[in-house]
Parts: structure tokens; sequence; C-alpha cells
């Protein structure tokens, strides 16, 4: 069974920073794009950021979050990150990670989903 557990979430004021770490199992790392996504009170889940396994490509979304977060992996780990700086309240969002055999910025393209992690900002 395919698992993709995400970790790292939590309470945060405006402006602090926050890793999130996603730990994949059951799959052939190397053959999937790992993905953020998010998803916010009344809004459709988002796409954040994707990585081959290598780390040769990283896409981000067309917004803020280009300039703020990071993702990068580890191969040998099969584990994910994002790396988020400078956090808003309008970055609180339930924060999923993702698995795809296709390159895709789509959430209807998603092979796999973790289940979420809370990321809250706030003051």
């Amino acid at each position: 069974q395919v698992q993709l557990v995400e970790s790292g979430g939590g309470f945060v004021r405006p402006g602090d920073s926050l890793t999130l770490s996603c730990a994949a199992s059951g799959l052939a790392f190397s053959s999937y794009y790992m993905a953020w996504f998010r998803q916010a009170p009344g809004k459709e889940r988002e796409f954040v950021a994707l990585i081959n396994w290598n780390g040769g490509i990283r896409w981000y979304a067309d917004s803020t979050v280009k300039d703020r977060f990071i993702i990068s992996n580890s191969d040998a780990e099969e584990t994910v990150y994002l790396q988020m700086s400078s956090l808003k309240p309008d970055d609180t969002a339930i924060y999923y990670c993702a698995a795809t055999i296709k390159i895709t910025r789509l959430s209807s393209d998603v092979d796999y989903w973790g289940q979420g992690t809370q990321v809250t900002v706030s003051s």
C-alpha cells in the first residue's frame, strides 16, 4: 500500500518559517513526481510546488508562493520537503503531499495523496 505521511504542520505567527516533510513508502519514488497542494476553507485545492526525483525539475505556483517557498527532496530517504518562510495568514490551509506519474499542476491528475497537515498562520 502506498503511503504518504506529512509532518511539520502547526500554528505559527505571521513572518515565521516552517518546514513540512512528506515520507513516501510503497511506491517507486524515482518514477513519480512529488508535489504539494493546499486547501483553505471555502477554496479549491490548489497546486503549490512539484519536484522530480533528482531535483532537476521544480515547478511553483504562479503566486507569491514562488518567492517564499522552496521544494526539495531526498531520494535516498524518499522524502520531500516544503520550506516556507515569511508566512502570511493567507497561507493558512491544509497542506497535502501528492505523488503523480504525470507532471502536472492539476489535482485531478494526482495518483496518491497524503492525509494532510494543518498549517495555521495567525497573530
